[in-house]
């Protein structure tokens, strides 16, 4: 069995799909804080089989938004005193801007840089997103 030391205050990123996990330890840049970070990779899960989870022993800024169009499933635990104080399920957001890009060369962002690349969600289940220019679709996981 594997032990890790409980936190005190911190965040505990959890149920996060296995093998998604390097991409969020990456994206919040968790090899360059100065911080304690226990990365889970393929813990066992009665819910999903198997499971990634990040603990970080400090509370950082995380972009909830980000986290959700990595995976929607993903809950966020808030750490006070050793004690879950706030549980955040995710969701896909319903508009994201200057998260996903568009790839359309015909698209008004695709030629005038300085127009937000702004997404509206599609469909929920599939996790698509739409342009509100000229309607491309993206997959929620398919950021910068």
């Amino acid at each position: 069995m594997l032990n890790i030391a409980q936190i005190k205050n911190g965040i505990v990123i959890d149920h996060i799909k296995a093998g998604q996990g390097i991409r969020i330890f990456n994206w919040l840049g968790l090899d360059k804080t100065p911080c304690t970070v226990a990365f889970v990779v393929n813990a066992t899960s009665s819910r999903m089989g198997k499971k990634d989870i990040i603990k970080i022993d400090n509370t950082i800024a995380i972009d909830l938004a980000i986290l959700g169009l990595i995976d929607p499933n993903i809950t966020v635990n808030i750490i006070e005193n050793k004690a879950i104080t706030k549980k955040i399920k995710l969701r896909l957001p319903e508009r994201v801007e200057n998260i996903l890009r568009c790839k359309n060369p015909r698209c008004v962002t695709f030629t005038e840089k300085y127009i937000p690349h702004i997404f509206t969600l599609e469909d929920t289940a599939r996790g698509t997103y739409r342009c509100e220019y000229c309607d491309e679709i993206r997959l929620a996981g398919d950021f910068k």
